[in-house]
């Protein structure tokens, strides 16, 4: 049995010894084989020579590098495009996803009731309080209007069966959305919560505009109800101009009021404007996911490895 740990980096010189030195203890403690699979992710800082250092002289290591920075998702789709092993996890390196779980993971995944183990946060203690409350409303909304089982507080830290890993891989998408696709391949999981973790070590990479676009791709990549809203709102607001046309030749028959008021006429069409124009964002977000597909671009270009057999481009 062997266990594949894979491990998107991403400027993470500092915490890359501290995680390391923890995962690899805990490891070796599981009395399984076991490769620990760090993706340098285009890093700018001393990932890469840090991470060539630790292969020379831990033969479990093994590091895939990009020739540029293709994001955390290409990382994690190139890290389990390339795992050998029977039970693949996926975590960071910045120890916020604590290596000691893995043991508890295991033996749930062995008892055969499950084929994923999911983590998710008990609390977001430590977090800023508007983006705590953003990233449950986020969390409220995508699991009412898509397909995708999402737990508020959900990692990307789980374990899988390489049945599993494999239907991921499968799904050779180009937009991609890692916490939506877990959910909807399905397979039994069991999501085990913990407490919250702060970095040991560097600088989040994920500023409060990066995860609202990260949610907006998410919500686009796996629900049609936008484009639901966009067609509703046409629907809405062309009765309404109806009603309106209606009660003003009414009005102009019965009273002989004319017409007046051209602060409230500009009003009602910047109103109708601005609605129109929000719609066709949406349908634009939309076509610009399905020009992406259609280019058919890889997801990843690894540069350099010290693997064997690697898929280098996908």
């Amino acid at each position: 049995m062997q266990i594949s740990l894979i491990v998107p980096c991403y400027n993470e010189e500092e915490a890359l010894p501290i995680f390391y030195k923890e995962a690899t203890a805990v490891l070796t403690g599981m009395d399984c084989d076991y490769e620990l699979l760090f993706v340098n992710d285009g890093s700018r800082d001393g990932t890469l020579p840090l991470l060539k250092e630790l292969a020379s002289r831990d033969p479990h290591v093994i590091y895939l590098s990009f020739s540029r920075n293709f994001g955390k998702e290409a990382a994690m789709y190139a890290g389990f495009c390339n795992a050998k092993g029977d039970y693949i996890a996926v975590m960071d390196a910045d120890m916020q996803d604590p290596p000691s779980l893995l043991p508890q993971m295991l033996e749930i995944l062995q008892s055969g009731e499950y084929d994923s183990v999911a983590t998710h946060r008990a609390d977001r203690a430590g977090e800023p309080p508007m983006r705590s409350w953003f990233a449950r409303k986020f969390y409220r909304i995508i699991n009412k209007i898509s397909d995708a089982d999402i737990v508020d507080g959900a990692r990307d830290f789980r374990l899988m069966t390489r049945d599993m890993v494999d239907a991921i891989c499968a799904m050779g998408e180009y937009n991609r959305f890692s916490k939506g696709i877990f959910g909807w391949v399905g397979f039994r999981t069991y999501w085990l919560p913990y407490e919250n973790v702060e970095r040991v070590a560097g600088q989040t990479k994920w500023s409060f505009w990066k995860l609202f676009k990260y949610a907006v791709d998410g919500i686009i990549n796996f629900s049609q109800v936008p484009l639901s809203i966009a067609s509703w709102s046409g629907i809405g607001l062309t009765v309404l101009a109806a009603f309106s046309l209606l009660f003003i030749v009414i009005r102009r028959l019965i009273f002989g009021d004319p017409v007046s008021g051209w602060a409230s006429t500009i009003s009602v069409i910047i109103f109708i404007g601005g609605i129109q124009l929000f719609c066709l964002g949406i349908m634009g977000q939309y076509i610009a996911k399905t020009y992406l597909e259609t280019k058919r671009r890889p997801h990843f270009i690894i540069s350099e490895s010290n693997g064997h057999t690697v898929t280098k481009i996908k």
